[in-house]
């Protein structure tokens, strides 16, 4: 018998985080024409490691034929049926200050899979504004925005401080996920999972590994 596919809850961040890294390089061969490829073709066009790859794809079952390589497009039906990609997933922004009005408009969260259905803001200079293609709402509505546009993900592009309170508002609306943006750590509850994005965790991240420079020197005398 084949091996059960592992539960959401077995597959790491890590091992996710990977996956989708295969789906897009795949989606670029795919638009070059390319029918089929080996995992060391693979992984040298990408900067990929093979044996990774091939561990991780090893994970959900059988992929490709050994000293043949992966077809292509069945490979990428398969990726987007495990990353669930292959159902609409509408998303509802929570905050539609600057950062939220340009998460609406941004194609990464209006293609394919994804589509920002609905807005919210407590500001009434941002309530009634149309953006992104819907009218932003009062958060006070927020189950009902929620209900209409039938919104399974929420986003949270709030200050910090407002963060955990409608983290728990979307959750209270039905909300099945939540990407946060807020510049916080927010409590999450098990049945509603949460994924934060922290850009300014990111630079410090950077600066870092950042090689020393001449004023570097200068700051330190």
């Amino acid at each position: 018998m084949p091996a059960k596919p592992p539960s959401a809850t077995d597959v790491s961040p890590l091992t996710l985080n990977r996956l989708c890294l295969y789906l897009r390089s795949l989606r670029r061969l795919e638009a070059d024409g390319v029918s089929r490829i080996s995992s060391q073709d693979l992984a040298r066009r990408f900067n990929l490691s093979a044996a990774q790859i091939r561990k991780d794809l090893a994970q959900f079952g059988a992929f490709g034929i050994r000293g043949a390589g992966y077809d292509v497009s069945p490979l990428i039906e398969r990726l987007d049926s495990i990353l669930r990609l292959d159902r609409r997933h509408p998303v509802i922004v929570v905050g539609m200050g600057n950062l939220g009005s340009a998460l609406a408009c941004y194609l990464g969260f209006n293609h394919g899979s994804f589509e920002v259905v609905a807005g919210v803001d407590n500001d009434p200079g941002r309530v009634g504004r149309e953006v992104g293609g819907f009218r932003i709402e009062h958060t006070d509505h927020l189950a009902r925005v929620v209900r209409d546009s039938g919104a399974e993900i929420g986003v949270l592009a709030v200050p910090a401080k407002a963060a955990q309170q409608n983290y728990d508002l979307l959750v209270e609306a039905g909300i099945r996920g939540v990407l946060n943006f807020a510049p916080t750590r927010v409590q999450p509850v098990p049945e509603v999972p949460l994924k934060d994005v922290d850009l300014r965790i990111h630079l410090e991240e950077l600066a870092y590994f950042l090689p020393p420079s001449d004023t570097d020197a200068g700051d330190a005398s």
